[in-house]
């Protein structure tokens, strides 16, 4: 049952009761740094003292997502240690007094919402006339229509109180047919009525086949627990001991790697310059870090292939920065190009399911090796939804899976229905913790490139979606006089969703009320634009919440569809007026 609300309030921003973000971010970077332990270095903790977080607006220092997680403090203080490993990074070519590192707490809720508030030619991610504008990657037609877009939700299964993600986000077909359901339903277009066809399918499996049906089918999916529930798990006592992320050598055998000398005017200011960067990723949380790594200077090259699906709006806005090239890595010829990149590449970022691009021969033990070789070591950045690879006992490492699976899996759906007032699960709004993981796998890539550059070696760098909520769920909830304001001012019809509601109409919600609560969160103060000669039109996405003195942050190339370039490090065009927009 839904909790009565009133009419959206809809007045201008202020502050949520007496609740200060800022001071609660600050206490979020001190959990992370404990939380983090040896895995960080301790010359990077220095630098906090100079971490300034910025509420020069009332809305800077306002909860504004309708949820009951610190996600914004998770967020902002993942982002001020992304900033003290940068000034230690830049400390190394030109040591500095004091660099004050900001975080701009208006534009970490904008990054966390990314995908919803990225635009092209004024169309966001809801208009149906975008899909004209994109290339056609969806190769399966997963999100071709209603029914087969439905296919990845939460939705109750037979015994009572139980609930489970299904996930065809991009291979509905599969998905369905584990069901029971045909792969196409013409004549299927209403919304509640798709809802209830699948979920009247779901309901004739218990979660213990369900999951068995996904292990059949390999696919994505997972029961949906409590947070309690998940620490009873193996695999969750397994996670709940481990810090957010591990840094770890591979070799030690290779020298120290001196940062490249900048020339010009631009690069002085970006701190990974010269640092090349192969990405293996697809969807949000991967591609967020080459993003990410981007905004500091360093050349990302996102390989695809072009026989692989991927969801086309979300390159919109995770392919800023980057150029993008396809090659498939079971053919020869292109196996051999991959390997030319492979050859003077620092830093590989793998987001697919855990052993897959070791398949194909490119693990990073066998990179390490190659490292050796050539006398130069390399950062292997791992990213994936359950976590705990090689750790004993953590049974789901080696599962697929993406955000939702992570957050129903761990607590955070729960956690969210909770908050609005159902006892049933519901998934958050936005793809919030891909962002927040996006941020950790950052962090670890540049903790390898400290580390290589100081201490020589090749290094494995591991983080994953659970983790991140982990951390996230660490920080606990909001008090209860916050939850209560929110659910006031929020808009009533946030409140009327329910579980099998989908993320696009949780996150269109969502998006609606925060528009009338935040108006400044879409304004120009946030946000910048630039002309994509890839997609053919003018995109809007939201500027870079951190900022280092002495450095620049920021992309310096528009965004582009995947395998729009050359597989090539030569030649790559920059446009510097984007570092000052």
């Amino acid at each position: 049952m839904t909790i009565s609300q009133p009419t959206i309030n809809t007045s201008p921003t202020r502050k949520c009761v007496s609740y200060s973000l800022t001071d609660n971010a600050r206490r979020a970077l001190d959990i992370l740094f404990h939380a983090a332990g040896p895995e960080l270095l301790a010359e990077f903790s220095m630098y906090a003292r100079d971490v300034v977080f910025d509420h020069s607006s009332a809305t800077g220092d306002s909860v504004c997502f309708p949820c009951p997680l610190k996600q914004q403090e998770a967020c902002a203080a993942l982002k001020a240690l992304e900033g003290c490993i940068v000034a230690a990074i830049a400390d190394l070519r030109h040591r500095e007094i004091r660099r004050k590192i900001t975080v701009n707490l208006e534009r970490v809720t904008c990054f966390l919402m990314s995908a919803y508030i990225t635009t092209l030619d004024g169309l966001d991610k809801s208009n149906p006339k975008i899909n004209f504008k994109l290339p056609d990657t969806d190769l399966n037609d997963a999100q071709s229509i209603l029914y087969r877009r439905l296919s990845a939700g939460l939705y109750q299964a037979r015994d009572t109180g139980t609930y489970y993600h299904i996930h065809g986000s991009l291979d509905a077909s599969k998905t369905l047919n584990m069901i029971g359901l045909p792969a196409f339903c013409p004549g299927l277009i209403d919304y509640r009525q798709c809802i209830q066809t699948i979920e009247s399918a779901v309901k004739r499996f218990s979660v213990e086949e369900l999951e068995l049906q996904n292990q059949r089918f390999r696919q994505a999916g997972t029961v949906v627990l409590t947070l309690d529930q998940y620490r009873e798990t193996p695999h969750g006592r397994q996670l709940h001991s481990l810090p957010p992320f591990t840094v770890q050598p591979l070799e030690l055998t290779t020298p120290p790697v001196p940062l490249v000398k900048p020339r010009g005017r631009v690069v002085q200011l970006q701190c990974l310059h010269g640092i090349r960067v192969i990405e293996l990723c697809r969807v949000i949380a991967g591609p967020t870090i080459g993003k990410s790594l981007a905004a500091h200077g360093a050349s990302v090259l996102k390989v695809t292939s072009s026989r692989l699906p991927d969801v086309p709006f979300f390159q919109l806005d995770v392919n800023t920065g980057k150029h993008t090239t396809s090659l498939h890595l079971k053919d020869p010829a292109d196996r051999a190009t991959f390997e030319d990149l492979l050859a003077t590449a620092d830093v590989i970022l793998d987001g697919y399911r855990p052993s897959t691009i070791a398949r194909l021969g490119y693990s990073p033990e066998a990179l390490a090796v190659m490292a050796a070789k050539r006398g130069r070591g390399i950062i292997y950045v791992a990213e994936d939804c359950f976590g705990g690879l090689d750790v004993p006992g953590a049974e789901w490492a080696g599962r697929p899976g993406w955000q939702q699976i992570a957050d129903c899996v761990t607590g955070v759906a729960w956690e969210q229905g909770n908050f609005m007032g159902l006892n049933e699960p519901v998934v958050p709004p936005f793809p919030m913790s891909d962002y927040g993981t996006g941020c950790l796998g950052t962090i670890v890539a540049l903790s390898g490139i400290y580390r290589r550059a100081t201490e020589g070696g090749s290094w494995i760098c591991r983080t994953s979606l659970s983790q991140y909520n982990l951390f996230l769920l660490s920080l606990g909830s909001y008090p209860t006089e916050v939850q209560d304001e929110l659910r006031r001012r929020h808009d009533p019809q946030f409140f009327a969703l329910r579980h099998s509601d989908s993320v696009d109409e949780v996150g269109r919600r969502a998006l609606r009320s925060i528009r009338g609560l935040h108006p400044r969160l879409f304004g120009d103060n946030v946000m910048q634009s630039t002309y994509s000669v890839g997609f053919g039109g003018v995109v809007r996405w939201p500027k870079e919440a951190l900022e280092v003195q002495g450095l620049k942050v920021g992309h310096v190339r528009a965004t582009r569809p995947n395998g729009f370039d050359s597989p090539t490090w030569e030649d790559w065009e920059a446009d510097e007026t984007l570092l000052d927009s």
